[in-house]
Formats: C-alpha cells, structure tokens, sequence
C-alpha cells in the first residue's frame, strides 16, 4: 500500500474515498492506489496521501499544500476545481476546498519575485499579492516592475 518514509494523513468525517476522489479528479497526473473499509490512499503528482475517516476534526492554516502552477490557465483552473462544490476564496492565493483543507494556487515565479535582492522590486509585488485573492500573475510581474497595473 504504503511505501513512503512521511505520507501525509488526512483525516474525514466518513469521507475519506469521496475526498481523494475530489483530489484526483482535480490533479491530472494522480490516482486511487488503495480503497477499504476506513482508509483510502491516494497519489497526486508523485506523491503519496493516506485519507482516513474518523471523527470531525477541522482543518487549519497550518496546513496546506502549495500548488506551483506554470501560468495562468494552470492558475486559473486549479482554484477553480478546488473551489468548486462549497470550497472558499481565501486571502494571497489560499482556497479552501469544500473538505476544508487550504491551498495554496501560486505562480512558480512567485518565489523569485518576492526573494528579488531589490527589496522595493520584492516589496511592490508582496503589496500586490495581499490586495488579491487568486494571484494573477501578469499584476504580480507588473507590481515587480514598478509598472502600474
């Protein structure tokens, strides 16, 4: 089932096989590798999820899983699939799925723009991120550049 030094372990309240049914509708590159009674596990990219159902227990910021996209459209499309079906928009590119689990839908050139040894380059474009709830990433290469929107 499991081969994975660390997996991580998502706990649903008596929805664990329709959670990782959600995920990997979602993320083209995944698939169901295991279905029983109260665990299903699954893969998403490469990496490997236990979903168990148990009891209620509500999922916080201080998990979420970070969702590097190549451009917009990939932007685009993921915050819309997480969201979809009760899911919620959160502040800086964060969206909560209709499980309750956080996401985090951001450029994969997000991390050179806000680490850029320009400090006001790196300033401008974190500016521009808090005002947004899906990034955008044309605003955010904008705000880099000093260039009004």
């Amino acid at each position: 089932m499991l081969y994975r030094k660390i997996t991580p372990c998502l706990l649903f309240d008596g929805r664990a096989h329709e959670a990782a049914k959600f995920y990997v509708s979602v993320f083209k590159k995944s698939k169901i590798t295991f279905k029983g009674e109260h665990t299903t596990s699954f893969r998403i990219e490469g990496q490997d999820f236990v979903a168990l159902n148990g009891p209620r227990v509500d999922f916080n910021w201080g998990v979420s899983f970070y969702v590097s996209c190549k451009d917009q459209k990939e932007i685009n499309y993921y915050w819309n699939k997480l969201k979809a079906g009760g899911g919620e928009e959160q502040p800086c590119g964060w969206v909560k799925d209709k499980f309750g689990l956080s996401w985090q839908i951001c450029p994969a050139i997000l991390p050179k723009l806000i680490s850029d040894k320009n400090k006001q380059k790196a300033k401008r474009t974190i500016q521009a991120m808090m005002k947004m709830k899906k990034l955008d990433i044309t605003i955010l290469k904008k705000a880099h550049a000093g260039k009004p929107k």
